[in-house]
């Protein structure tokens, strides 16, 4: 363990200090920051009212909608001259958000990547390829600066230019790679054109993989065709950047209880869920300095588990995420999340379950769903009789999972495009 008192404190010392973290947060940002001072007023609570943890229900919720509001920095509590960077969400509708930090808002960043990367086996003698983006982003150098801290050295790839990046993790001895899941798959695929083969010819053993939904059932194919174990990692820009991850029990990601309290709450009604629920994911940031966040709704969809991991770690752990609330598409009065298809299609041998695309339309009045997908190569016929099979076979499964009917089109291996960065699974054709 990077910092055992921490990691193995008793949950019941855990929860007085959070409460201790908690009061004094809701105390600064009532007195120092406007938008929460009027936030707390409209809800009708004040800092006195927090007398135990349980009470930050009281508190209101923070939207993705109050950081565009603020835009750039009216949430910021810290003046210009105690911040030493910026990073910069791209937004999809609107102003991206801008995150602000000072010198120990950088230093509980690094600090919680040391223990993530510890846990899931990273240290010193190991060479981290990073190809998440760099720059405005978080990932590249919140990862950069966290491999470091570990005793790692770091080559600094950034996205794009896959070939050079397997001849580099080749001639540099890389022993473990951050990246998403979709790009891990797409050097892979790359890798196996060039005649590399990740297991026989690189010493490639770990990958930190995030920025986008996953199953465990991809988890399962990567780990199977490369030959390394692949460790889920999460964080959001608002929150920092990426900040936790999996240990080796691979059995969810460890949010640690000294810096951030996560809460699992009805996306529909806002109540909060107990252990096990899945429900939209809400953080309270106990330890930020510049741009502090009291029960911000991330929008992930997700479940805790709050018992004792058998790694012996004490801090809650937040279940794989299954998509996003705004991602979530309703056809024809049902919830689907590409995350269940890709579920689906992994399960499948005769196509590439990670390589989909979802297409949604409206046919006059009702909705309508097609779900293109890859043939695996070793499927892949010219025979009709053979693709009719297969295809449906993927209409049966995908209904009976989704409960509710998509088409199908089968198309050539390789043919649907592969990402570099977040992969884009859905085009929505409907007009509201």
């Amino acid at each position: 363990m990077w910092d055992p008192r921490v990691e193995e404190m008793p949950v019941g010392d855990m929860k007085k200090l959070q409460y201790r973290l908690l009061k004094t947060l809701v105390y600064r940002l009532y007195s120092f920051s406007d938008f929460y001072h009027a936030r707390m007023r409209e809800a009708g609570v004040h800092p006195d009212d927090i007398t135990t943890l349980d009470d930050v229900t009281k508190l209101p919720f923070m939207y993705k909608r109050d950081l565009r509001d603020n835009y750039p920095d009216r949430l910021f509590t810290a003046p210009q001259e105690e911040l030493v960077r910026y990073h910069v969400s791209s937004g999809t509708t609107g102003k991206p958000t801008v995150v602000g930090y000072t010198a120990n808002d950088l230093e509980n960043w690094t600090s919680s990547l040391a223990r993530s990367f510890t846990a899931c086996g990273l240290g010193r003698g190991d060479v981290v390829q990073v190809s998440y983006g760099y720059g405005l982003f978080t990932g590249g150098l919140g990862i950069h600066y966290g491999a470091e801290r570990v005793g790692a050295t770091v080559l600094p790839m950034s996205t794009g230019n896959t070939e050079r990046q397997i001849e580099l993790m080749q001639d540099l001895h890389v022993t473990a790679i951050a990246c998403t899941p979709s790009y891990l798959i797409h050097l892979g695929e790359t890798a196996e054109k060039m005649g590399v083969s990740i297991p026989k010819d690189t010493g490639l053993r770990l990958g930190i993989l995030g920025a986008e939904p996953w199953s465990e059932q991809m988890r399962k194919k990567i780990q199977e065709t490369l030959g390394i174990r692949v460790y889920d990692i999460y964080g959001t820009s608002e929150l920092s950047g990426p900040m936790f991850t999996e240990c080796a029990e691979q059995n969810g990601i460890h949010i640690w209880g000294d810096i951030a309290y996560p809460e699992i709450i009805d996306p529909e009604t806002g109540e909060q869920l107990p252990p096990g629920e899945k429900g939209e994911l809400v953080m309270t940031i106990l330890k930020k300095e510049a741009f502090p966040l009291i029960r911000y709704r991330v929008g992930d969809i997700t479940a805790l588990d709050d018992s004792v991991c058998a790694c012996g770690r004490t801090a809650p752990r937040i279940m794989r995420i299954q998509g996003r609330v705004d991602d979530m598409l309703i056809v024809r009065g049902i919830n689907v999340f590409p995350s269940q298809v890709e579920h689906t299609l992994m399960g499948i041998p005769e196509v590439v379950g990670s390589a989909f695309q979802i297409e949604v339309d409206r046919r006059g009045a009702l909705d309508s769903m097609l779900v293109r997908v890859e043939m695996s190569k070793e499927a892949f016929s010219d025979k009709i009789t053979d693709l009719m099979k297969v295809r449906g076979k993927v209409v049966h499964q995908l209904k009976s999972s989704l409960n509710v009917a998509a088409d199908v089109e089968l198309v050539a291996p390789g043919s649907l495009p592969r990402f570099e960065g977040k992969a884009k699974r859905v085009i929505d054709r409907r007009v509201y």
